[in-house]
């Protein structure tokens, strides 16, 4: 992945040492619980999760400029849910101890800002799980168009099914959060 940065992060590849930073934020029980996936058991988890990271590439580590340390990821991942190849999915996860700062709007913007200026996808989505209000709070703050939910559409890690609460933002949307003309505006 390119390196993208922001006023206080770096997204950046993840890098073989990023290992115990992954596992410190990614063992927490309130984070993958709200994304779907169990805590990571043990660093030797957090070592093959790295790995798929590393092999897929389509996973930034979110880097804390001012700690030097990797308190996240974001992603933008094939959304199996369409069959559009000018789609992703942003997907993210953040260290609990970053909560409340604004941290995950600022770095989701930038992954927009990639996704559609430099990768030239149309679209992009976004799903959460209907108890996880600050991912809602985030995708909200983005601009993102609630499209509706899925019901029981996903089989979580500890056998429960949640339903998925599903959002969009097309590439127009995109610019005229950003401010540049759209195609309508162009005529």
């Amino acid at each position: 992945m390119k390196t993208l940065e922001t006023e206080r992060l770096i997204l950046r590849s993840f890098k073989p040492e990023d290992v115990d930073d992954l596992y410190a934020y990614a063992s927490d029980p309130a984070i993958g619980p709200a994304a779907g996936w169990k805590p990571h058991g043990s660093p030797e988890e957090s070592q093959r999760i790295l790995r798929m990271f590393l092999d897929e590439d389509e996973v930034w580590a979110i880097e804390h400029k001012e700690t030097h340390r990797v308190i996240g990821s974001i992603g933008l991942h094939t959304d199996g849910r369409r069959h559009n190849k000018a789609c992703r999915a942003l997907g993210y996860v953040l260290a609990q101890r970053y909560w409340g700062e604004g941290l995950m709007p600022e770095a989701a913007a930038a992954a927009l800002r990639f996704a559609f200026e430099e990768l030239g996808l149309e679209l992009v989505t976004i799903y959460h799980y209907p108890f996880n209000n600050r991912s809602r709070r985030v995708i909200e703050k983005l601009g993102f168009r609630h499209e509706g939910t899925l019901r029981q559409a996903t089989t979580l890690f500890d056998g429960t099914v949640q339903d998925d609460v599903c959002y969009s933002m097309t590439r127009s949307e995109w610019e005229y959060i950003v401010g540049e003309p759209t195609e309508i505006d162009r005529r």
